[in-house]
């Protein structure tokens, strides 16, 4: 897809992979709207970003509000052609802490932000990249839009302490197949990115001990952290190449995490 001029929505766009991605489609010449849960700092990226840089303050676990948001985007921007969700949350913690069973409200959270969060928008955005293509009379192999969700290869080799993040970032991970099968008929494609250990706000910001066991975590080449910036260049290979769809690309440096450091 070419995106010159495509509106790009990225949930969590204010920060880490999602702002990241945001200034990659910007200089490749989209018109972005940056969804994220932090006004000011949303107003401070969509200034940075400059002109065709649009920003809403949302929660995208509120089905009314996401509605409501793409909505607006579709009447006032236009119609959504691609869609990168960021958005994410980690609560590192046992199923059993200190002899007592987690609160299920913790596990539930990080489920609602990272699963469905994701799914929410995509409900929102599908019908618009549908009707977009339909009412331009374009022909049925054209493309009419791109999903891409970032999971992470925690849904595949979660840490102890993990089982929510794994959960939510394994249903992600999940549900590309069945959703590019889905959607192929529309000319949309699905696909799915799976970072390791990269260098965001979220891994920077969790929990000394939890930190240090993530990091600890050393990929056999390049050995060190991801930065924000590889993510976004793989978000534009994914675009460039259409033979790309229903896959989860794991982005780690042939990481494997051990199950304890």
């Amino acid at each position: 897809m070419n995106v010159h001029d495509k509106v790009a929505v990225v949930t969590g766009g204010a920060s880490g992979l999602g702002h990241a991605s945001a200034v990659a489609l910007v200089a490749a010449g989209a018109r972005v709207v940056v969804l994220d849960r932090d006004a000011q700092v949303v107003a401070s990226v969509v200034q940075a970003l400059g002109h065709g840089t649009a920003g809403q303050v949302l929660d995208v676990t509120q089905d009314a509000a996401v509605e409501q948001a793409f909505e607006q985007i579709e009447r006032t921007v236009g119609p959504v052609s691609v869609l990168v969700n960021c958005a994410g949350i980690a609560d590192p913690g046992n199923v059993v802490r200190q002899g007592q069973a987690m609160p299920l409200a913790a596990f539930e959270r990080v489920v609602a932000v990272n699963l469905l969060g994701t799914i929410n928008c995509i409900r929102c955005a599908v019908p618009q990249m549908i009707n977009a293509r339909s009412d331009a009379g374009a022909k049925a192999d054209t493309e009419a839009g791109v999903i891409i969700n970032a999971a992470s290869i925690a849904a595949f080799d979660g840490q102890m302490g993990q089982a929510a993040y794994a959960a939510s970032k394994g249903g992600v991970a999940g549900m590309v197949l069945p959703l590019a099968r889905e959607l192929g008929d529309y000319g949309i494609r699905v696909l799915g990115i799976a970072p390791g250990v990269f260098e965001t706000p979220m891994t920077l910001g969790l929990p000394p001990r939890s930190r240090d066991v993530v990091f600890a975590a050393v990929p056999p080449y390049p050995q060190r952290p991801g930065q924000p910036q590889e993510f976004a260049q793989l978000v534009l290979a994914i675009l460039g190449n259409p033979m790309l769809n229903g896959e989860v690309v794991r982005l780690d440096g042939a990481l494997r995490m051990p199950a304890r450091l």
